[in-house]
């Protein structure tokens, strides 16, 4: 159905990366990722070999129809119409219809692409942390199976491996399950349907059973149900911010001139809303194929990869397997040649069981629960907040954003056109009483105000959907001007649903473009007649009209001094970017317009001078509560945030200044402060910037450094296309890139972004379904305390991190010298997996709810992988590195290198001495897993621990039997621990590997505390603060010690109820040593590695807005 091609310069201006076809999953952008030997940002625009081949791909906005005449596109896809008079149109018969349905499919736009509930399962199981715990599992099997008399109890243990594996992936699984149902909840599920004429006929049929060429009636408050050709309108306005952006109504008419598609007045696109008028059009695009659904086909392709925090912990699974298999294969090849030579096939067997033994130890069994439950209990929280997170580790990201690149209409600003200042009786009134607005505070008894209520509420043509509910809950319809002055009037008159019935209105001249204003007659009587005239407008037109202007209640003569102190107001409303509607009245004589004069537009028996001027009205769409402290507190936390919207330049800089998103000059002010031209400004003068759309698509890599190195950015008039190069240009130079926004048009960014934020009240469903986070309340500043609770969950991560695998020391040393050194075991396995699923996790879990060291520390730090010159040129010098995707000559389609591939590459790599030195290199990064958390966990509190469970160890042995360490080595030796050796050494063991254990415990507990405080000594309220710590501590301990005294289970975990308790006393001063340590080790970074805080941003506005109230009553005619 493609009309004939024309010259590429005659395209449409708006392009997307990629044909867009038929088949959504094909709509998908190319961006090229190419290795470079240069630096610049390397996201494919810089290659010229990707440059080539996507010019080639390259298309502009398929729809050409409205170049065309209608009468030709009618003929094109068989439709009956009649240009003259719409209504008389036959349209399609229906037999034509149902063949077009049949043959087209519905008018519905493809669902993304499902994965089954297993699928998502084994996507859940198959983490690295549980493989490697099912590795585990699998090995405790091979050690039965090489020796199943000795090693009876790995039948329980590698069941329990495997079954917490399965318990981890159930817990990610079900949260990730309830985040999409609730999703699901939200999204539009009502059929929608519209007006189609059908063999002359007007019938109600559901959207989705319209097909090309049906003829489509829409009025005021209909959705566009598909891309239409208008043929017949009346006053007709469109609401396309769901598409552009662009917050202002626009006319739709039956002549065109626009060449792009998006500006072309012929033209209503699916999903944009009717807000006046009313009109007849063909359908020319349904589903898949029309404008809103090649937007959406523009997320199919993208992908945002790994979250942050997922790649941490496959690096930390990684290195502890690393660490596991090295040791295990050290000591197999130690054992077999050192100790267990000479034993042929029962020293590969003995050598097998003990390497694989010491494998097991180093596995933190417990930790993949950890980290899910926190994570979990994190994503409830937030919840509480009104922030769904689809995706757990969603919640961690947020906090590690370093850029926020947000829409400006419906998620900084609220998408709906609202009064701030009212000029009347020469006194300037504000609606909202802040530090930013100038004027007094607003009051509806104030000179003058009623009438400007008054004519606010009468001169319109918007009205409220329905009467029976307060007026914040009420839609309107009606254009986004008169909805706003609609709304400020209802707010104030607190009688205003009856106003229609008390003034009735008896004729009217609509706004034009030639006249600019908009004028309306009514009943209202005063003392000098029975008609009032009402007229609102361009503020030049109507005080050209006015010879009088109302002052304190008074009609006087208008004279050069007022008209002064107008242009001064007018001037003043305009600066701030404000739209300004001037307003005029005039109380008809009854001499001049008796009481039954019938007014008529041809006869022009009206009045259009010596009007009586009112005042003056500022409208805007105005910044929602809260975003501008939300943004001063994200730009403190050092985190980058800027405007992309499809808006125009001017809207977007002037919404900026307001919400501390812009504080310093442009370019442009620093010339005019300067009196020179732009081209003398250099760029270390300015550090601000606005960039149209129409420049991105010829930005040079330079270019794109020197915007992203300006700490305020706005891009305005951008397309969903531009929208993705932007976050993939972010991503190029290591930034972590949030992207908030509702309309469609953000969907593509949402998807590709590391974290896509979409609102769930005005949101689109497709820009849910896109995002990775929905706030549900559509407030911004929930977006802010997302980023410190992600911020917080990181810390308190790391901090459970450090403490569960501290205790991986005590476990695996004893393994080894038991088999080295030949000491009795002190711990067996069945203890060391109750410490690791016991205690440890009733303890661990309680991190969850620790507070922030300090109320403000956290959003003072910068975030924890900043982006800086060195980091962009070490980004980039990886990139030179990696594996470049591959392009297909003949399609231009690019394929990523299959994980073989990738594999093979990167093992390869592994051998060059460039791989270590770039591995190694010090970075201002700091992960969930760093060398001073592994150096804290194994060679610091890890080797005390194992230092204090020894001592505690054969302290026992002396205690009890006078037996020195050398002496129970030689008992070891000589097999008197074995299971068939005395009952009066099986139970001295037993009571050695009790206090073992039991001393683990204890010293955990100490090192609980150690590892709460990162920049506090571990003393004092804050130790206290989280009551859940003591709740942990007592069942922890409760469990540890039922399970060495209680009755019957000695049998089961090999320990002993005869344990003396006078044992315990060391791992106690083995734990007030850990807290001096770890005291004297925070006083020692203080002095040599200080926390560095973000520099205070001077001209930060953080004071809130307040919404003034109150209301008065128009009286109603006396009769």
């Amino acid at each position: 159905m493609d009309g004939p091609s024309t010259n590429e310069k005659d395209q449409p201006a708006l392009a997307f990366a990629e044909p867009l076809k038929l088949t959504r999953t094909k709509t998908k952008p190319t961006e090229h990722i190419q290795p470079t030997t240069t630096p610049p940002v390397n996201t494919g625009s810089e290659n010229e070999k990707g440059k080539d081949v996507r010019s080639a791909k390259e298309k502009q906005l398929d729809i050409t129809e409205h170049l065309f005449p209608v009468e030709e596109i009618a003929a094109r896809h068989g439709v009956n119409i009649d240009v003259a008079k719409p209504g008389a149109s036959q349209g399609l018969t229906a037999e034509v219809a149902a063949q077009r349905l049949l043959e087209n499919g519905p008018n519905i736009l493809s669902p993304p692409k499902q994965v089954s509930a297993f699928m998502k399962f084994f996507h859940c199981l198959t983490s690295l942390f549980n493989l490697l715990l099912i590795l585990a599992g699998v090995l405790n099997y091979v050690l039965l199976g090489v020796d199943p008399q000795g090693n009876k109890v790995n039948t329980y243990l590698g069941a329990i491996l495997i079954i917490v594996a399965f318990i981890n992936a159930a817990i990610e699984f079900y949260q990730a399950q309830k985040s999409a149902a609730v999703l699901q909840s939200f999204l539009n599920l009502m059929p929608q349907k519209c007006f189609v004429v059908r063999d002359g006929k007007s019938i109600q049929i559901p959207a989705a059973e319209l097909v090309l060429g049906d003829v489509v009636f829409a009025r005021m408050g209909d959705k566009i149900p598909a891309d239409i050709m208008i043929f017949g309108c009346s006053d007709m306005k469109v609401d396309n911010s769901s598409l552009t952006g662009e917050i202002d109504p626009q006319s739709r008419s039956v002549t065109n001139d626009m060449k792009n598609p998006l500006e072309a007045r012929n033209l209503c696109f699916n999903g944009s809303l009717v807000v006046n008028g009313e009109g007849y059009g063909m359908v020319i695009r349904t589903g898949d194929n029309t404008v809103l659904g090649q937007i959406a086909g523009l997320t199919a392709g993208e992908d945002s990869g790994k979250s942050p925090l997922s790649q941490e912990i496959d690096d930390f699974v990684k290195i502890i397997a690393s660490i596991a298999i090295v040791t295990a294969i050290v000591f197999f090849l130690i054992g077999y040649f050192v100790v267990y030579s000479g034993e042929g096939s029962s020293g590969i067997s003995t050598s097998l069981n003990f390497a694989i033994g010491v494998f097991v130890a180093w596995v933190p069994e417990g930790l993949p629960a950890t980290v899910t439950m926190l994570l979990t209990i994190a994503a409830k929280r937030m919840a509480a907040q009104n922030v769904l997170v689809k995706d757990l580790t969603g919640v961690e990201t947020l906090g590690a954003i370093t850029l926020l690149a947000t829409d400006k209409t419906g998620t900084l600003t609220r998408n709906q056109m609202t009064v701030t200042n009212i000029w009347s009786s020469l006194s300037m009134y504000s609606a909202f009483r802040s530090a930013a607005n100038a004027g007094n505070p607003f009051d509806a008894s104030s000179p003058g105000i009623p009438e400007m209520l008054s004519i606010a509420s009468l001169c319109s043509r918007a009205k409220f959907d329905r009467t029976d509910v307060p007026i914040a809950q009420r839609q309107v319809l009606g254009d986004a001007t008169e909805s706003g002055l609609t709304r400020f009037a209802a707010a104030n008159i607190s009688n205003f649903d009856e106003l229609g019935d008390m003034y009735p209105k008896v004729f009217e001249v609509p706004f034009n473009s030639d006249n600019k204003w908009a004028m309306t007659i009514h009943h209202k009587e005063h003392p000098a007649g029975k008609f009032s005239l009402l007229m609102k407008g361009a503020p030049e037109r109507i005080l050209r009209l006015c010879s009088t202007i109302l002052i304190n209640n008074e009609v006087v003569p208008l004279t050069p001094e007022h008209s002064k102190a107008y242009d001064d107001m007018y001037a003043l409303m305009a600066s701030k970017g404000h739209r300004v509607l001037a307003f005029a009245q005039m109380l008809l004589p009854r001499d001049q317009y008796p009481d039954d004069i019938v007014f008529d537009k041809d006869l022009k028996n009206y009045p259009t001078t010596d009007l009586c001027f009112v005042g003056l009205v500022s409208l805007e769409d105005p910044p929602k509560h809260g975003v501008r402290e939300a943004i001063g507190r994200c730009r403190s936390a050092g985190i980058r945030v800027m405007m992309v919207t499809g808006d125009h330049p001017l809207t977007a800089e002037a919404i900026g200044r307001k919400i501390n998103l812009v504080l310093s000059d442009t370019k442009e002010m620093v010339a005019k402060h300067r009196g020179c031209s732009v081209d003398e400004v250099g760029d270390n003068e300015y550090d601000a910037i606005v960039i149209h759309g129409e420049q991105i698509d010829s930005l040079t890599p330079h270019e794109w450094d020197q915007i992203f190195s300006k700490n305020e950015i706005i891009f305005a008039r951008t397309s969903p296309k531009h929208k993705l190069q932007i976050v993939k240009h972010a991503q190029a130079m290591g930034h972590i890139v949030g992207v908030t926004g509702d309309g469609v048009n953000d969907s593509p960014a949402l998807k590709k972004a590391d974290l896509g934020i979409a609102m769930n009240v005005s949101g689109s469903d497709v820009s849910k379904e896109a995002a990775a986070m929905i706030l549900l309340d559509d407030n911004f500043a929930s977006t802010v305390r997302g980023i410190e609770e992600g911020r917080l969950i990181f810390t308190n991560l790391k901090k459970s991190i450090q403490y569960t695998i501290t205790h991986s020391m005590p476990e695996v040393i004893p393994n080894l010298l038991y088999v080295i050194a030949s000491i009795p075991l002190p711990i067996s396995a069945m203890l060391i997996l109750v410490i690791d699923l016991g205690f440890e996790l009733f303890i661990s879990l309680t991190f969850a709810w620790d507070k922030p060291e300090s109320s403000t520390g956290l959003m003072r730090l910068p975030p924890r992988k900043p982006v800086t010159p060195a980091s962009i040129e070490r980004k980039r010098r990886l990139a030179t590195r990696a594996l470049a995707p591959t392009i297909d000559a003949e399609s231009g389609e690019e394929t990523k290198p299959s994980w073989v591939a990738r594999f093979i590459h990167e093992f390869k790599s592994m051998f060059t001495a460039v791989y270590w030195r770039e591995k190694f290199e010090p970075t201002d990064d700091e992960i969930l897993v760093d060398a001073g958390l592994l150096s804290w966990a194994y060679l610091e509190i890890g080797i005390i621990q194992t230092i204090g469970g020894l001592v505690t160890f054969f302290t026992v042995f002396y205690g009890e039997q006078r037996i020195t360490p050398a002496m129970a080595v030689q008992m070891q030796k000589a097999n008197q621990f074995a299971s068939n050796a005395p009952p009066g050494n099986l139970e001295l063991l037993a009571k050695a590997q009790s206090c073992f254990y039991l001393s683990i415990m204890i010293m955990q507990l100490f090192n609980l505390f150690a590892c709460k405080t990162r920049y506090r000594l571990p003393f004092g309220k804050y130790m206290f603060s989280n009551i859940r710590t003591l709740w942990g501590m007592l069942f922890g301990c409760a469990l540890g010690f039922f399970i060495v005294y209680c009755p019957g289970l000695p049998v089961v975990f090999g320990t002993s109820n005869q344990t003396p308790f006078k044992y315990l006393l060391i791992p106690l001063a083995f734990g007030i040593f850990i807290i001096f340590y770890a005291s004297m080790r925070i006083l020692f970074l203080r002095r040599f590695r200080p926390t560095t805080l973000n520099e205070e941003i001077v001209g930060l506005n953080m004071f809130p807005t307040i919404r003034s109230t109150g209301s008065k009553t128009i009286p109603a005619p006396t009769s």
